[in-house]
This record gives structure tokens, C-alpha cells and sequence, in this order.
């Protein structure tokens, strides 16, 4: 099994329609998962039927036994979250602030406080026409995105091991949720933009992905729109010896399947889907190269 994930420095650079695309498009069998589960939307493109779901647990949270608390306060006055609230003679936690760092559990005279596990998420088993879909659904406010992430790839690994490919849909930016995305993947296919923005996001997320060496790819998205910074892209990416893979004109065509909630690649005659049709033949390539060389 060879392990892409599809990633960016930035979001709004239309990762996650590539990876749709790309699961329409890419020979042999296929297990997807969607490891941006602070806003995980790849099923609106892909349409899946849920077969079951998994809790998840994050770290624990602090809960004050009101038969046992006498009312001191040395939690509240402790907690430096503003976590613990009176409530009558005793005190409450409020599980959208505690950070689960056990110092009321700590300090309690009388050991009213203990530390229980608590569910912030879900993580879901689908199917889709390109084979089985994991991806989750994080509480609001909820931490521990990074775990999430780890839990998603591993329900995916552990059902579905004999697959071809397995693609992911990966989150944007340079924290924990990526790292635990990228960690143990053999090629990572970075989507950018042509903006300043773009290219400076690019940038970062390439210096975190080679700290853990996976074959590092760009498609640049929209690139017409600012040629001139395309080029910047193109220069950048070959002083750093990181192919090019695709370059996605903006079409509006993009917008309409997003809308319907198809693949842009349902549309044969758009650019869009021409050019991704080329980012797919060369990544092909790679990955095949890669696997020869494993």
C-alpha cells in the first residue's frame, strides 16, 4: 500500500476537490480518509453511506463529586483555565474549558475531584464507488485534533490494508493535525495558490514535511491567476528540486460541481478537470517510480 496524503501550507487552495478528483481518477483499489477533522468536508464531494461509527476519547476531564466537595475553593483559585465555577455550596467544571491538566485533582484537600474519560468526537466508516471512506467528526471547541487524526489513519490501515492507495485528504497549515497526517506517509502532494500568501505557506509546510521524508510534490491551483507568481512557484520548487505535478486553471466549473457535490472530473470538457486529469497521469508516474524504488 502507498500512503499520499494531500496537504496545504494555507487553506482555501482547493485541496480537498483535488483529492476528490483524484480518488474518481486513480487506478486499483483505494481506502480515503479525510484527516482535516476540524473541518472535515471530502464526504460532501464523494456522497458516502456510513456504516457505522467509533467514539472517540480525548484526554480526560476534571469532575467534582458534589457529595464529597465542601466548598473551599482551592480548585477554582488553581484552575488557570476559569475552568471551575461555583455552583450552591460546591463547584462545577465546565468541560468546554478544562484542559484535562489534573491540578484540582491535585490539590483538593478532601479528593472530590477525579480525572474521567470524555468523548469529543466520533470517527466514522463509509463507503464510497472508490472504496471505503474513514473520517470523523470533532466535538466544537474539542482539543486533541492531532490524536483524532492518528485514530482516523489507523481505523483506515487496520480495515482496509490490502488496498493499492491509500489517499487522504489531509488538514492545511503547519500544526499537530499535519504532523500526525504526514507522519509515516511515503509522498505528500502539497496544493498551492498563486499569492503571497500561497507561496509563504508553501514554504513552511515543505521545511515540517522533510523532517520526516516523504516524497514531496506541488500542484499549483488557479495558477492563471497570477502568472507571475506561478512562475515565482515554478522557480522556488526547482531550486528546491520538488517537481511540479500540476498546474489547475481557475474555471468555474470548479465552483458548480462543489455546489452540486460532485467531483469536477463529472465534467469532462472542463479545464479543471482536463488539468487534473494531467496532475493524475504525473502523479501516476511518480508513484510508480517511488514503488519501484521501495
Amino acid at each position: 500500500m502507498i500512503r499520499l496524503a494531500v496537504i496545504s501550507g494555507k487553506g482555501g487552495t482547493g485541496k480537498t476537490m483535488i483529492t476528490a478528483a483524484l480518488a474518481q481518477l486513480l487506478p486499483g483499489s483505494l481506502v480515503l480518509a479525510d484527516c482535516d477533522v476540524d473541518a472535515a468536508n471530502l464526504e460532501l464531494l464523494l456522497n458516502p453511506k456510513l456504516i457505522r461509527t467509533e467514539p472517540f476519547m480525548g484526554m480526560k476531564s476534571a469532575v467534582i463529586d458534589p457529595a464529597i466537595c465542601i466548598g473551599c475553593g482551592e480548585c477554582e483559585s488553581h484552575c488557570r483555565f476559569n475552568a471551575i465555577y461555583p455552583e450552591g455550596n460546591t463547584y462545577r467544571v465546565s468541560p468546554l474549558h478544562c484542559e484535562g491538566c489534573a491540578v484540582c485533582d491535585y490539590i483538593c484537600p478532601v479528593q472530590a475531584v477525579s480525572m474521567q474519560p470524555r468523548q469529543t468526537g466520533e470517527v466514522k466508516y463509509s463507503q464510497t464507488e472508490r472504496g471505503h471512506l474513514v473520517h470523523a467528526e470533532l466535538v466544537p471547541g474539542a482539543g486533541n485534533s492531532g490524536l483524532l487524526v492518528h485514530a482516523v489513519k489507523k481505523m483506515a490501515i487496520e480495515q482496509d490494508r490490502d488496498c493499492d492507495l491509500f489517499l487522504i485528504d489531509g488538514p492545511p497549515g503547519t500544526g499537530c493535525p499535519l504532523i500526525s497526517t504526514i507522519s509515516g506517509v511515503d509522498a505528500v502532494l502539497i496544493v498551492t495558490e498563486p499569492s503571497v500568501s500561497g507561496l509563504h505557506d508553501l514554504k513552511r509546510v515543505v521545511a515540517v514535511c522533510r523532517q520526516f521524508r516523504p516524497r514531496i510534490l506541488v500542484a499549483t491551483n488557479r495558477f492563471d491567476l497570477d502568472k507571475s507568481l506561478t512562475e515565482s512557484i515554478r522557480q522556488w520548487c526547482a531550486e528546491e528540486n520538488i517537481p511540479v505535478v500540476g498546474e489547475i486553471p481557475f474555471d468555474a466549473v470548479v465552483i458548480d460541481s462543489v455546489r452540486q457535490g460532485i467531483p469536477v472530473t463529472r465534467a469532462d470538457d472542463s479545464p479543471a478537470a482536463q488539468a487534473i486529469q494531467i496532475l493524475k497521469n504525473n502523479l501516476e508516474q511518480e508513484l510508480k517510480y517511488y514503488n519501484n524504488q521501495r
